[in-house]
Order: structure tokens, then sequence, then C-alpha cells
């Protein structure tokens, strides 16, 4: 058995242990690919071509910025100096650069063509004013037991975009989907609350070149009922497309399920080719691996293999936590050392898609003094959320945090973070 020893972000000695690696897989025999890893593959080659706007009117090309200005001189045709041709609070014919920001929005949803952006933009500012977009931030719709469950804005990600989380998983429930979409006026009330949550996550955007000016939706499809949900579905998915043009930077698809050929089917025609090309595709079993990629694991909930639990959001900014990999074949120690007598010292530490043994264990810096095993070896299963523990020294010593991923071929990730609070006893 080899040991090498590596140092982390918070300088805690982090020990690995690798044994023999298992024999490779005999080579599966061909087949044909199927329509979800053909979308997922493409996904994969095109989200990092994929380059956000930054929205500086310098950097447009001499036809954009001749767009621009047309867009700017049509709405000043049709409105006027009137004060209420704005959006978020933005005056569109301010002539400031949050309102370039907003009009080049348009632009770029129907490929800088001024007369179809213009109609866009002129039914969008209908569309708000008979919904009442601008004042539903502050309405109480009553969906109490829907939020941070089926659509919420938490966290950002690791550019400082907005983070959405959507799951519709808990409308398998039949009664909960006749209470919320049973007839017609409850559809209505929940397309108002979805939009709500939205316009929630559009009031962090900066609007500024260069800034941030959208958001990252992440949609979680397990155990989301097609069939039911579909018309619902294809009325959000219009409206957002309608009247939030290029507010979402990226959109992440997690537990993908084998029916996600026919679900993707259904919503292609409502998407265009630009909103398409932002798609991550993250199958059963990936969450964590595609999330990390984008959104920092203290910022990611805890269901989806991250750190971030409800109660947390109350406490200010979540503290960093340190990421690393586990090899398949490999067992990691984190040794936590320099823990005084008296002190308490708290921990969370999660593996993406777990399958592994976990154990934690106090050694004492006395010689002779017994090692106390705080949790012993267990096995963690797939669907197990983050371990969040504390203990009380008596003495002085390290903690050690293992994770056993020996019996396993899979590489994962994983991350942790602590605090050590000092005894307060004089």
């Amino acid at each position: 058995m080899e040991t090498e020893t590596v140092a982390v972000p918070d300088s805690s000695p982090m020990s690995i242990q690798q044994k023999t690696p298992p024999p490779e897989a005999s080579p599966k025999p061909y087949n044909k690919k199927s329509f979800v890893t053909s979308l997922m593959e493409a996904a994969t080659l095109r989200t990092p071509s994929f380059k956000e706007d930054t929205y500086f009117v310098s950097n447009l090309k001499s036809s954009e910025k001749k767009a621009l200005q047309e867009l700017k001189n049509k709405l000043i045709d049709s409105h006027g100096s009137e004060n209420d041709c704005s959006m978020w609070s933005i005056p569109l014919l301010g002539g400031d650069e949050k309102a370039d920001v907003i009009l080049l929005k348009f632009l770029r949803a129907r490929d800088f063509r001024v007369q179809e952006s213009f109609s866009m933009l002129e039914k969008c500012l209908a569309w708000r004013k008979e919904f009442g977009a601008d004042g539903v931030v502050e309405e109480d719709l009553g969906f109490k037991e829907l939020e941070g469950l089926v659509a919420y804005m938490q966290g950002y990600d690791r550019e400082g975009h907005p983070v959405c989380y959507n799951a519709y998983g808990i409308f398998r429930d039949k009664d909960m989907y006749e209470r919320i979409f049973g007839d017609e006026e409850k559809l209505k009330k929940f397309l108002r609350w979805r939009v709500q949550v939205l316009e929630r996550g559009i009031n962090l955007l900066h609007f500024k070149p260069g800034g941030i000016n959208s958001i990252i939706q992440v949609t979680d499809l397990k155990d989301m009922p097609k069939r039911e949900l579909r018309v619902a579905s294809n009325q959000i998915l219009s409206l957002f497309q309608d009247n939030y043009p290029e507010m979402v930077a990226r959109k992440i698809f997690i537990n993908v399920p084998w029916y996600f050929s026919m679900l993707y089917s259904m919503f292609s025609p409502f998407l265009t080719q630009r909103t398409k090309s932002k798609f991550v595709i993250s199958k059963e079993g990936h969450v964590a691996e595609t999330l990390y990629k984008f959104i920092r694991p203290e910022d990611i909930p805890v269901q989806y293999g991250g750190l971030s639990r409800p109660s947390d959001l109350n406490n200010g900014p979540p503290k960093p936590a340190s990421e690393f990999t586990v090899k398949g074949g490999e067992k990691v120690n984190i040794q936590i050392e320099g823990i005084e007598a008296g002190a308490t010292i708290t921990w969370d530490i999660v593996v993406g898609g777990w399958d592994l043994e976990y154990s934690a264990e106090f050694v004492p810096n006395a010689e002779g003094s017994y090692t106390i095993a705080v949790e012993k070896p267990r096995k963690i299963s797939p669907s197990e959320e983050a371990i969040h523990n504390s203990f009380t020294s008596r003495e002085a010593g390290k903690m050690v945090l293992s994770v056993d991923n020996t019996v396993s071929r899979r590489k994962k990730v994983a991350a942790y973070r602590y605090v050590v609070r000092k005894s307060t006893v004089v």
C-alpha cells in the first residue's frame, strides 16, 4: 500500500492511501448511441464554448451598434418620453448603460433583428403592466409549502450568478398536484408565484456592462410527473422566454431520467438555439460532480451533494469549504490538528454519491492515550446528505475524518469545513 500526503487549502494534512486498483472492466460491445447520450455529449461539447455577453457597447460590431440605436429610436417614436417605459426600475429611454443592457438582451434574443426585437419588447412591456410584474415580489401568494422545495433562489455560482433551483417531483403526490394545479385559477396563481421567484432573482442582478446580468437555473428532473405537468411546464417556458430574454446564463438539468428524450422533444419547440447551447445535462448519480464544476459546495443544497442547509441561510455568508477528490481505490484521511483541551470542533463533510465508508476519530497528543472513536466506521448510502457533527475534547489532539473508497473504481468529488471554538472556562 502506498501513502502520500498533500496539502489542502486550509493547511490541514490529508493523507491518501491507495490500494492496488481493481482490474479494468472488459470493453463493452458497441451500442448505438441513445438520444439522451448524444444530447449529453453535444451539451458537454457546446458548454465551454458558450460565452456570456459583457454588454459593453464598445465591444459590439458596427451592425450591432446600429441595431441598438435603431431600437432606441423606435422606442422614442412609440413612447416619447413616457416614464412608464421601464423594466426593473430602469428607464429604457434614460440613455444610460443599464438601459443598454436590457435592450441588448432583447436584440440578442432575436439575433439583432430590430423589428422583431422591438415587437418582443413592446409585448413584454404590455405584459408586465397587465400582469403587475413590478409589484409581484411583495405579494403574499400563499405558497409557503413550496418554498425551498419547488422553486427557490439559493446562493451563487463560482462567477457570482444567483442560482435558482427547480424541482417538481413533489407533484407526483396526487393530493399535492390537485391542490396546486386542480383548476385554471390555481394554475394561474402558481404561474404568478413562479414569476415572483424569478423576479427575486433578477433583483439581484447588476444590469451593468461587465457585471452579473443573468442567473443560473438548476432543474431537478427526478420523479417529475411529465404528463401531468405538461401544461404548466409549457406555459412557464413560453412566459419566461417571451418576457425574460437572456436572463439565464446556464441551465443545468440534473437527475436526468431515461425518458428525457421525450421531455426534451416536448420542450424543444419552445427554446431558441442559443438557449439550447446553454444546457448542461447530468444523469442520475452524477449530480454533485456536475454542480461542483459551476457552484461551490457551501452554496449547493445538501440534497444535491453540497453543504448548504436551510437553517444556514439565516447565519450570513456561508463558511467556505475545502474541496478534494476521492479516487477509486483510495482512502483519504483528513487530519485537523492543533485542537486544544476543552475546545469544541464542529465539522461538515460530504462526498458526492457517497457509497463508501466514513469514520471520525480523535487522536490525543499525549503518549499512551487512547484514540476515541467519535463516529465508528459505517457505510454511507448514495442518497445520504452531508454529515454535520461536533466533538468537545478533554485533552489536546487532532481530529481525523476518513473516507474509504477502496472498493470502488469511481472518482468522487468531496468537500469539508470545520470550526474550532476554544473553551471559555478559565
